[in-house]
């Protein structure tokens, strides 16, 4: 069974996401920190994790910030830009043996990439946003992300970074993930 990643119900997009990038270097320790069965059990959390959170914020944030932001094209850009490269260094992770002296390598390079991604985003959209949209803008946003969440693909997907590309590839994508995790047991 897949694990859940969502941090309570309440609260708006900025604290939610805020909390899951706390998640998401709290869980590159525990595959750094871990060795075997549970590097892989903790790789395959850290990659759903990933795979879910970056489609909620490319479907919901990453508009918002677009329409809202003076400058919001050119930030959304750049962090489209990282997203990409993330996807490109999880999907080459993913087939690689969790064990092998590569895979460390690669995944602490990983990691030093999306925690500096997890950064720009809060300080150069994030804190604009919370400053920018009123509070229940900031609470629907919440919500709509936590369905996003629900219904995103669980593997990474290169290409697909906008929210265009991700409604319209989203569910199918989604189902076929969500199929091959329940075949394979890395839910």
């Amino acid at each position: 069974m897949a694990k859940e990643f969502t941090i309570g119900s309440g609260g708006d997009v900025i604290a939610f996401l805020k909390a899951q990038h706390l998640q998401v270097k709290a869980q590159f320790e525990r595959v750094l920190e871990s060795r075997g069965s549970s590097r892989a059990q903790a790789f395959q959390e850290l990659r759903r994790l990933l795979a879910v959170h970056e489609t909620a914020e490319e479907e919901i944030v990453h508009p918002a910030a677009r329409r809202s932001l003076p400058n919001g094209e050119a930030i959304v850009t750049a962090r489209l830009k990282e997203e990409n490269q993330a996807k490109t260094a999880l999907a080459s992770l993913e087939k690689i043996d969790t064990g092998a002296p590569e895979f460390d390598t690669q995944i602490r390079a990983l990691q030093t990439a999306v925690i500096a991604h997890a950064e720009s985003e809060e300080r150069e959209e994030f804190a604009k946003l919370e400053h920018k949209l009123d509070p229940k803008q900031l609470q629907m946003m919440r919500k709509a992300v936590h369905f996003a969440e629900s219904v995103a693909p669980t593997h990474p997907h290169p290409g697909v970074e906008s929210a265009t590309a991700n409604i319209l590839a989203g569910p199918f994508v989604s189902m076929i993930d969500r199929a091959r995790d329940a075949l394979t047991g890395k839910a």
